[in-house]
């Protein structure tokens, strides 16, 4: 491991603090040493206080923050010489701890201090580094571990043998501190936990930290333990209505809808496909911490059932007073088929599942050459899988938005009312699959994990199969499907309309929605919380107009078989509902060309054209997209079949 220290980044930090936020920024930019909010780092300085007093102040990461992208304001400031002191009460619980450090901060807007603030308080360094390196984890989770810490660090750090985070680490960090530090120390190894590091400045302490694990690196290639062997594998294999069903499964033991994206890369089944699966994936996490994310164990192939009562044993074996059982379901499925299933409330939860256990299977199986590996007793991750204070961290997102741990796919998302349909469902909480003959649907939400954009021509049935099978491997299945996709010819009255474009029409309008509707039917079935259909209809189905014979036509056909499909799905807890909107202006099927030319049949300016409603207003895709939303949601869960129009008043209709 290399440093990333350059003289002309770090002087663009000037002060402490922000030399603070350079070299955590760093740290955060190797995710084999911290993931997703894993590690904190601090500083301490002297400022002045209300009084023009000088005062000693611990600047400590904050809770909530990810050292990759963090700011000053991520960091938690509290009074040194306080915090410092609470490591000498004789016990202090972990609740108690947090209100002290919350009760003692310089400023009311931080976060929340890290858990490991007194730790950091107590170390006599301006500048502390904590990870959680995983080539270090590599070597604590090896069968003899701790004496190969040893021999690779001789007495350059202090080691302390594994402790749950909190008061008691705190506690057990100073005694082992004070016994062991020298003048060779420059850092900490907490077994089966992490790394400290400190220093007389920024640099210095980051530096020691890349050297620190640089050690264990060296160490591992030395000893043949760190170049994985490029195995042969079984190539993955999708099958959607298995996936479907395996998440509704995992969806009910958790008691809500969850995200449950299929990983089927070379890596992913190297790994699924080792002969000795069954025990290196069933021995734990590589650190506690973990837990939170991923459960203590993988499940391996899909008998829920055997996995769920396993955790119900694994509970009632360790639970302490008062606690109440966490749902069951797995958040790491091993198939060797399949491959891997991450698990998640929303689709970042299962992401961040995703990136834990791929760094995982690279600490296992170097571990496993280092000479087996070995995770903690089923007993020490519990105590932080039921910890109050992580369970908070879990809690502390407030109430989930109405779409969250559901699947969305959206055709003709790449405009108009498709594309506000995609960032109405993405902002409430929904995963999106959007699907379009445009290539811009592919990143239209290029950095937002919850969207899929997919290219993909509804009119040809096998675009739509792949189309069903990339989406369900991406997020696990599908729960609403919004017909949207379609084309609107110019105006041709019947005498002059051609065979050519009454097939196009129909075969986009009516024939790929059958071949949507019917190969979705399946993937709806297993919807957690039912299975839902919005199908975007059009104003033409109750009132027609003259010169828009094939559209008119396939947009009726295309209701009546919504209406069918409410009444043969209805057993399965499907429902089918449609909107007819009138008159959106900013989608696709509206060039100049065709409003102008509706606009003359009506003898109306355009402007006048755009308003031919009772309620003299223009609307939008995007109320239309909120509408489409309302009926997916709960204020429709006892409405199917039912027409909604969404035409500002339309008086033939009316």
């Amino acid at each position: 491991m290399k440093s990333l220290w350059t003289e002309n980044e770090a002087a663009q930090y000037p002060t402490d603090l922000e030399q603070r936020v350079y070299t955590s920024r760093l740290l955060g930019r190797e995710p084999t040493l911290v993931l997703h909010g894993g590690g904190n780092t601090s500083v301490k300085v002297s400022e002045k206080n209300i009084f023009d007093e000088e005062v000693d102040i611990l600047y400590v990461k904050g809770s909530g923050w990810d050292l990759i992208n963090i700011e000053a304001a991520g960091f938690a400031p509290v009074q040194l010489d306080y915090v410092a002191r609470l490591a000498n009460l004789p016990e202090l619980s972990d609740p108690q701890m947090v209100n002290e450090l919350k009760t003692h901060m310089t400023n009311a807007a931080a976060p929340t201090p890290s858990v490991e603030a007194i730790l950091h308080a107590i170390l006599p360094y301006k500048y502390v580094d904590h990870t959680h390196a995983n080539a270090v984890l590599t070597i604590t989770n090896s069968v003899g571990g701790a004496e190969k810490i040893k021999q690779i660090y001789a007495d350059s750090v202090v080691i302390v043998p594994y402790v749950m985070p909190g008061f008691v680490l705190s506690g057990a960090c100073k005694r082992a501190y004070d016994e062991q530090v020298n003048a060779n120390t420059i850092g900490m190894i907490l077994l089966n936990h992490g790394v400290f590091s400190f220093g007389a400045t920024a640099r210095e302490s980051y530096e020691r930290m890349i050297s620190l694990v640089d050690k264990a690196e060296q160490y591992l290639k030395a000893n043949k333990a760190w170049d994985l062997p490029d195995r042969e594998f079984i190539p993955g294999s999708i099958d959607r209505h298995h996936i479907a069903k395996l998440r509704k499964k995992i969806s009910n033991a958790a008691g809500k809808p969850m995200i449950c994206p299929v990983h089927n890369d070379k890596r992913v089944m190297q790994f699924v496909g080792r002969v000795d699966l069954d025990s290196i994936s069933q021995q734990g996490p590589l650190t506690p911490d973990h837990v939170i994310r991923t459960k203590r164990l993988p499940m391996l192939g899909d008998d829920l059932d055997t996995y769920t009562k396993a955790y119900q044993t694994y509970f009632e074996h360790n639970q302490q007073s008062g606690q109440v059982m966490l749902d069951p379901a797995p958040r790491i499925v091993l198939e060797k088929n399949m491959g891997m299933m991450t698990v998640g409330d929303n689709a970042k939860a299962a992401a961040i599942v995703e990136d834990i256990y791929r760094y995982s299977m690279d600490v296992i199986e170097r571990a496993e050459l280092n000479g087996g590996y070995r995770a903690l007793p089923a007993g020490d991750i519990y105590e932080v899988e039921y910890w109050d204070l992580e369970q908070a961290k879990l809690k502390s997102g407030g109430k989930a938005p109405e779409f969250s741990g559901e699947i969305v796919l959206i055709t003709g998302a790449a405009s108009g009312i498709g594309k506000a349909c995609v960032a109405r469902f993405l902002s409430m909480g929904a995963a999106v699959i959007g699907c379009d003959i445009d290539p811009v649907i592919e990143n239209m939400h290029e950095y937002n994990r919850a969207y899929k954009g997919i290219i993909c021509d509804v009119s040809d049935s096998a675009n739509i199969l792949s189309l069903l099978d990339e989406g369900v491997k991406t997020f696990g299945g599908i729960d609403m499907l919004v017909l949207n996709a379609g084309m609107f010819p110019g105006g041709s009255r019947i005498a002059e309309l051609d065979d050519g474009l009454w097939r196009k029409v129909m075969q986009i309008n009516l024939d790929a929605n059958l071949t949507l509707l019917r190969e979705s039917y399946a993937l709806l079935q297993q919807a957690a919380k039912g299975g839902r259909v919005a199908v975007v209809g059009s104003k033409n189905v109750p009132a027609p107009g003259p010169g828009a014979a094939a559209y008119s036509a396939s947009k009726a056909a295309l209701n009546q078989l919504a209406r069918i499909a409410a009444l043969e799905w209805g057993g399965d807890n499907i429902r089918i509902n449609s909107v007819h909107p009138d008159a959106v202006f900013d989608t696709g099927i509206w060039s100049d060309e065709v409003l102008q030319s509706r606009a003359k049949h009506y003898g109306l300016t355009v402007e006048a054209y755009k308003t031919k409603n009772v309620l003299k207003t223009e609307i939008t895709s995007r109320d239309v997209a909120e509408l489409i939303t309302t009926i997916c949601g709960s204020a429709f869960d006892k409405t199917t079949g039912t027409q909604v129009p969404i035409d500002g008043g339309n008086e033939r209709v009316i």
